[in-house]
């Protein structure tokens, strides 16, 4: 209980309650009763739950435990050891969001390019635009990211627009900054 919940041997009398008073104040009920029946039943329990070190830092731990016995084998304590899973567990989030997050950009990006052609062929906003994409992807059970992609992808099958649109677009484009308030 020592290092890991800030103290330095010795400087405290390790007790049931000091301990409870570290828990999580969401975890703390739940542990208090594993102990409790622990100690009643006889048995030996583990538990994963959180606690608060001396300086508020949280900790998500394993902790396996066996009883302590008295001279006539009465159950009169618990010993044990806590694992402490913090870095592990944000270690295996980083990772997890380090593979997933290529994946979500490239689904966001075809959504937004989507969303983009839907502006501009339906003249509506941008969340007009999304909720437009959300209604079929519901309507037809299908990803909202595969509608998207599916979108962009047959695109160039639409016809062209007409070369004047084109022109007044290239004009638009070609002259915005003189339009941008410096």
């Amino acid at each position: 209980m020592y290092i890991m919940h800030g103290y330095t041997p010795g400087e405290v009398e390790p007790t049931t309650d000091l301990l409870l008073e570290h828990k999580h104040p969401d975890d703390r009920d739940e542990v208090a009763a594993i102990i409790s029946d622990s100690l009643a039943d006889g048995t030996p329990f583990s538990s994963r739950h959180r606690f608060l070190d001396t300086h508020g830092v949280e900790h998500e731990v394993l902790v396996v435990a066996d009883r302590i016995h008295d001279a006539e084998g009465r159950v009169v304590g618990t010993a044990g050891y806590y694992v402490d899973l913090s870095s592990t567990i944000a270690t295996a989030g980083e990772e997890a969001l380090n593979e997933q997050l290529p994946e979500l950009m490239k689904a966001r990006a075809a959504i937004e390019q989507a969303k983009g052609v839907l502006m501009r062929i339906y003249r509506i906003d941008a969340d007009q635009a999304f909720k437009l994409l959300v209604w079929r992807s519901q309507e037809t059970n299908t990803r909202l990211r595969d509608l998207a992609e599916r979108l962009i992808t047959e695109l160039p099958d639409v016809p062209a627009v007409p070369e004047t649109t084109v022109t007044e677009f290239d004009h638009l484009l070609l002259t915005l900054h003189e339009r941008i308030q410096r």
